[in-house]
């Protein structure tokens, strides 16, 4: 059994196997070391990129699927996480695909016998979402070492650029941040959007999330893509080569303007597709062992 919480827990060679396994899938390969395994997927707050490439993955690895209703469970009784994932695993599930507002909610669920996947922990961390941003840097550059990427936006309730942040630094990439100073934790090096443009290799936006405000924070969309955003100008200043990342749900005119989301230089798109591919290569190393 392999959970997937988090990546600070992996080696560099463990991702990399889960990127090369990821492009395999992507290729074609077929597996059926999952089939007919019983899998289902409990998901406390909105997703739809998450949840419903998951289910995708699942599918494709001809799993057998179960979605959990949190608002017709005993949760509304009381019952706590942990109860609720190990009945899961005593009526015969065989895996479960978890995303919880609480930060480490994992560190309550060591008594669960079966392979949890994280869908992403609070403002903590979202394992798969950074493998499929790592799949598709790979995909585009070939390798991670000197890559220069900034994450702009709200870091501070981002658990894509927290867990970004460490694992890209981990693998060679130089990791700036930037954005609103309200969002700055410093998490790493900040630099004025300014620079951000002009300089990098990656440029990461990130949602405005305001339902994780603890107070008010309102922008004025134009504003805010005027300082912090991308458009069809700043798109001319960017380096050749460079490239668009966002994790989504993304504010059409506030972090990107519409002629930037399918632009050449977007991968925002692939993102979404490739991680179908990284969420099958998850999956299966969960039930593989001595990998």
């Amino acid at each position: 059994m392999k959970n997937l919480y988090e990546l600070n827990s992996l080696t560099n060679r463990e991702i990399m196997e889960i990127l090369d396994q990821a492009k395999k899938f992507k290729l074609g390969k077929k597996c059926d070391l999952l089939k007919g395994k019983k899998i289902i997927n409990i998901f406390f707050e909105p997703s739809t990129r998450t949840h419903y490439s998951f289910i995708t993955a699942e599918q494709n690895l001809q799993m057998e699927v179960t979605n959990f209703n949190v608002e017709s469970s005993s949760i509304k009784k009381g019952e706590s996480l942990y109860d609720t994932l190990k009945t899961f695993e005593m009526i015969g599930f065989d895996a479960a695909v978890l995303r919880h507002p609480a930060k480490n909610y994992f560190k309550i669920l060591a008594g669960v016998k079966i392979p949890i996947l994280s869908g992403g922990d609070g403002t903590g961390s979202h394992p798969t979402q950074s493998l499929l941003d790592l799949y598709t840097i790979r995909e585009e550059f070939g390798e991670f070492t000197g890559l220069k990427i900034a994450i702009v936006g709200d870091i501070r309730h981002s658990r894509v650029a927290h867990t970004n942040i460490k694992v890209m630094k981990k693998l060679g990439m130089e990791v700036y941040i930037s954005g609103p100073k309200d969002f700055d934790d410093n998490s790493s090096e900040y630099i004025e959007f300014e620079r951000v443009v002009r300089e990098m290799d990656i440029i990461m936006l990130l949602r405005v999330q305001y339902e994780r405000h603890g107070y008010s924070m309102v922008f004025d969309q134009k504003e805010y893509n005027d300082k912090y955003g991308l458009n069809s100008e700043k798109l001319k200043l960017m380096k050749k080569n460079a490239i668009i990342m966002h994790p989504g749900p993304f504010n059409r005119g506030t972090e990107l303007t519409d002629e930037v989301v399918e632009c050449k230089k977007s991968r925002i798109l692939q993102q979404m597709t490739n991680g179908v591919f990284v969420r099958m290569a998850c999956l299966k190393r969960s039930f593989t062992e001595g990998e």
